[in-house]
């Protein structure tokens, strides 16, 4: 995670700036390029759902060295195959819907540190589920989401999002 994200999102101790912050200079900060580093999120996460994941999708949210992390899991680096790669993880899958609660976003000039909890439903494909497979038809995550964003020439883009897993309910697919 780069530094303006370390410093800008609290840690477990609660020390970051978002803490050291009232709603209120949050806002007053954000303003408008906020809510557009917020949106960007917001855009990514309802994609992920009901969209076509293609070189453009990945083009209008990413910069072009941007990184997308599940620790300990997987990790991408760049928009080249950012979208075949998000297309094979959600393959596993019959559907998702992944429910993000409102980005806090610290800007620092022309770049931006967001922090927002994620809430995702897995439907398991019906081979996986009784009375063809074993696992119980949900797989549900709460996820921390960390982020970083850069203002280029284009507009507001994500170079960095890291998903942090609090809690996991259900059984992930099985490795194919």
């Amino acid at each position: 995670m780069s530094d303006l994200c370390q410093a800008g999102l609290p840690g477990r101790d609660g020390q970051g700036a978002f803490s050291r912050m009232t709603s209120t200079e949050i806002l007053e900060e954000s303003g408008t390029a906020g809510l557009l580093v917020a949106a960007l999120l917001n855009r990514y996460l309802v994609s992920l759902d009901d969209e076509e994941l293609d070189d453009a999708w990945a083009a209008e949210l990413f910069t072009p060295d941007a990184v997308v992390a599940f620790p300990p899991m997987s990790r991408h680096e760049g928009t080249e195959g950012m979208a075949g790669f998000h297309r094979k993880a959600l393959s596993s899958f019959a559907a998702t819907q992944h429910l993000g609660s409102p980005a806090v976003v610290v800007l620092d000039g022309d770049r931006a540190a967001l922090r927002a909890n994620l809430i995702s439903t897995h439907v398991h494909h019906p081979r996986h589920v009784p009375p063809q497979g074993v696992l119980a038809p949900l797989f549900t995550t709460g996820t921390f989401v960390d982020g970083e964003a850069l203002r280029t020439p284009v507009g507001w883009r994500l170079a960095l999002l890291s998903f942090r897993l609090l809690w996991a309910n259900g059984t992930p697919p099985p490795l194919t």
